[in-house]
Order: structure tokens, then sequence, then C-alpha cells
């Protein structure tokens, strides 16, 4: 059994871009303790009045699966730890587990705490000791292990020894630098754990690309509690990231660490805590990123559906992720026939329409489109292909004025449109062309097509796919539409932005209409 422990909260907090209120934190510790972690650290409650607040108020949530620590450093130089301010404080947050660093690299404690390696020392053991008396756990982590064992092994073995013999529940190895690789890590377990015998911890930053390699390698030369943060976040490039550790220690390793159930809320709990710190989900992060088990290429869609073993690792739905095939002009049959299965569709690979589809798909990306955040659109394609496509209304023409008033920038469109049978003559003003367009659309179609009321633009993207003809370039635009259900990506192409626009705000109405005319059969 490997011990989880999320700093999230107060190390993953520290990384560039992150702020979470004390609601932030509240919401992802219930959040984390459904996960299963064994201990949530909260943060430093010597620091700032937003972390004294959470633990205050983190009481009243009644975690299930999680002990909350909180987090400080040893005693000053040449005080007792009685006398200490912050250690005080790390008392009064009421914790079951506190957590302490110390020393580990004389570097440190020469040149930064500007003390003896002898009072270095005494703090360790005077700090544990201390809050031993006050808490239940006590954790070491013994910051900068591995640069301190790399400069003078003999003084970082023992500053282990002192915060064992003071008490430490836990002394957790920590590669704060991120500088350590593999082999350095195992060698310094190795000693670590001749040295005592307490039980060990690894806490590995990522500044060479080696957390997560260098805490499975820990686990292997037997730690048994491993400390990390959701999707990596933390100072400069990171911590181990969780999203990672878990699962490589439970599938691969088969190490008991959360239950199955929770590991396959692991997805979405990454997604949260991204939503949360307003940070993009890395795509391409394994295990949890929307591209982790996404297949292009043809001859891998088409293995894939085969037999899911022969382009996947596991199983994406143990970790709560799922499979996609995307369609590109890389595609083959095999790709088009599994999307069309998504869509309700039953095409056969010899179908002859399967053929044009992929003819219609390679010429559409030729001229600059992209379905791979478009789904929506191709689907629209193929039920146009396959002849299982209902035009919703006929455009007979539209204007956008975008003038300046007093200082002020409006934007108006004015739209001619039939809808079932009658003529449609609208106009809308907005924030900007698209959206003046998008309301203008909206007023002529809602009261033929109340469902639309439901739906909203979440995103639009544009980008210039050949800058290299300056202004006559052609745009792309990528819309993505939501509903109370779902969420769907459309796509245009042209020379004029406005063109590119309609087009995928087009597609974004009709596949809304499309979708509820499937749900009411």
């Amino acid at each position: 059994m490997v011990k989880i422990y999320d700093t999230t909260l107060r190390d993953g907090a520290q990384g560039e871009g992150v702020s979470f209120s004390l609601e932030d934190k509240l919401k992802i510790a219930k959040k984390l303790d459904a996960l299963g972690m064994h201990y949530i650290e909260g943060g430093w409650p010597g620091s700032n009045p937003k972390d004294i607040g959470f633990f205050q108020k983190v009481r009243s949530l009644r975690l299930k699966n999680s002990k909350i620590a909180s987090f400080g450093s040893t005693r000053k130089p040449h005080k007792k730890a009685g006398e200490d301010t912050n250690l005080q404080t790390l008392v009064r947050a009421g914790t079951d587990v506190i957590t302490v660093f110390g020393k580990s690299w004389l570097l440190h404690v020469k040149e930064v705490l500007k003390t003896t390696p002898e009072e270095n020392m005494e703090m360790i053991r005077d700090t544990i000791a201390f809050l031993k008396e006050k808490t239940k756990e006590v954790f070491y982590d013994a910051e900068h292990f591995f640069d301190g064992f790399r400069d003078d092994p003999g003084y970082a073995l023992k500053t282990l020894k002192a915060a064992e013999e003071a008490g430490a529940d836990v002394i957790v190895l920590c590669d704060t630098n991120g500088g350590a690789m593999p082999d350095e890590v195992r060698a310094a377990f190795r000693e670590a754990g001749k040295t005592v015998k307490v039980t060990l911890g690894a806490h590995m930053h990522n500044d060479s690309d080696a957390a997560v390699a260098n805490t499975i390698v820990a686990v292997k030369e037997g730690a048994v509690q491993v400390q990390g943060t959701i999707n990596g976040y933390g100072e400069r490039s990171g911590n181990a990231n969780l999203c990672s550790v878990i699962p490589n220690l439970k599938l691969k390793l088969g190490i008991d660490c959360v239950s199955d159930r929770s590991l396959a809320m692991l997805t979405e709990v990454s997604h949260f805590v991204a939503e949360i710190a307003n940070l993009v989900p890395q795509v391409n992060q394994p295990y949890v990123g929307l591209s982790a088990f996404v297949h292009k290429a043809g001859v891998h869609a088409d293995a894939v559906q085969k037999q899911s073993r022969s382009y996947e690792h596991i199983e994406p739905e143990k970790v709560g992720n799922k499979r996609r095939i995307l369609v590109s002009e890389l595609s083959g049959k095999s790709s088009i026939v599994f999307k069309a299965e998504e869509f309700g569709l039953d095409l056969k690979k010899d179908d002859k329409k399967i053929g044009s589809i992929l003819k219609k798909l390679k010429d559409l990306e030729h001229e600059g489109y992209q379905f791979e955040g478009a789904e929506a659109s191709f689907e629209l394609m193929v039920r146009k292909i396959i002849g299982q496509h209902k035009k919703a209304f006929n455009l007979k023409g539209f204007k956008v004025v975008v003038e300046k008033h007093d200082g002020k920038m409006v934007s108006e469109a004015t739209i001619r449109l039939t809808v079932k049978g009658k003529e449609e003559h609208t106009a809308a003003l907005g924030d900007g062309p698209v959206n003046a367009l998008d309301n203008a659309l909206r007023k002529a179609l809602e009261q033929f097509y109340p469902v639309l009321k439901e739906m909203h633009l979440t995103d639009y993207k544009v980008r210039i796919i050949n800058p290299e003809t300056a202004t006559g370039a052609k745009t792309r635009v990528l819309i993505e539409s939501s509903d109370d259900e779902d969420t769907w990506g459309t796509v245009g192409v042209s020379e004029n932005i406005i063109e590119a626009s309609w087009q995928a705000l087009v597609d974004s109405i009709e596949y809304k209409l499309m979708k509820e005319e499937k749900s009411s059969h």
C-alpha cells in the first residue's frame, strides 16, 4: 500500500498563473477526498489569512477519506520551538497531520539559514519533538535532500537520523530543485533505508522532466508515501504529476493506492482542478488529456477498432477517459466507419459513400478546413453526402455594418432568409460583427425553432491559414456552442472572416436542430 499525499493546494498554488480563493480550495479539497487521497496539504497557516481560513472551514466538510495536513518549517536558529510563532500557528490550525521541512544541504544551512551544521540538527530535533507533543502525526520533509546527498552524503543522512530520533512518523526525501536523475534517487533511497527505519516518502519536482519517473523509482526502493499535485502544477516546472503517478502505481506496478472506482474519477478531477485554476488542460497529458487516447492515422484507427491493445497501453475507461477517432486527410475508411457509428449511421467499409466522404474530407482539408475540433461540422457533411440532411433555412443575403459612434464601435447585421416557406428580414446589434450576425440569425429563426434559445456560443477562435499571402490569407474560424446537455464545435473557412464565421454559425445552429430532431424520435 502506497499512500498519496496531495499538495495541490500549497505547492500547486505556487505555480505561475495559479491562484486559488478560499472557496476554490474548499471545492478542490472535497474533490480530492472523493478521489481517495490519503492526505491533503492545505497550506502554510503562518503565511497568509486565506490559509488560516481554510483550516477553520475545512473541518465542516466532513471528509471521508483524507486527512488534512498543515505545512511549515523548522524553528528559527537559536530559538526554542515553543517560542516560534510559525510553529504555534501550525499547532493552532488543529490538523491531525503537521508537515515541516528542514535543511539537508549544507549550502542552505550555511548560506541561507546562516547557521551551523550542529544548530540545524538541533532545529530539526527540537521542532519535531515539540510538534509530536501537540498532534497525532508529524511528517518531516528533508528539503534539497538529493543535492545535499550529492555534496555531503554523511551530513544529509545525519539529518534524517535526527528527524527519526525526534519522533517523525514519515521522513520524505525531497528533490526540491528538481534536478535529480533516477539513478541518483535510487542510490540515495538505498542509503537512507540503511540509515533510518522510519517510513520513507518521496517529494519530487519536475525541473528535469523526471519527477514522475523519480517517484516511481522511489517507490520501488521502499517509499510508501508519495507527494505530488494534480496536473503537476507547482513552482517553476511543477511537481510530480499525480494524474500520472497514481495510474502508474496502480495499473503498471499493481500497487494499491486508490480504489478502482476512484481511479475512474481521475480525468474528471484533472479537468475540474484545471477549471478552478482557470488553466487550459494540457490536451496531450498522459492518461487524462483529451488526446491521450486519440487515434488519427488510418492504420492506427483501423487496428485499435480490431484490438484496442494494439495502440493503447491501458483501457481509457479505467482512468475515466475515452477513446476518440479523429478524421483528417490521414484518415482511412475505418476511421469514417467508426465516426459514422458514433453518429448513429450504419455505413460499411465497402459502401461507395465512404469513398465520397473521404474525397470530400481531403478536398476540404486541402482548402484549410480542420475537423478535429469541429466534429459537428463533420457530421453535417457526412449526412449531406448520404442524403440525411435537412436544411433549416435558405439564405437570401446578409449585410454587416461596423461604425464608430461617440468613440464606441457599433456593429449591426441585417439578414434576409426563407424559413418554412416564409421570408424573414431581420436586423440586430452586437458587440462585434460576428456577435451581431449571430443575434440577427437567431432573431429570424427562434420563432420557428424555439429550442435555439437553449444554445449559446461559448468560444470563438480565428486562425490565419496561409499568412504568407498577407491580407489575402484564408481564415479558419472555429466556434464552440453549448446547451444544457452538450458542447459541439463547428468550422468555417474563407478569405473573408465574416463569411468563415457565417459558415461556422450556420453549422452550429443546424447541428442543434438536428440533435433535437434525433432526440425526439
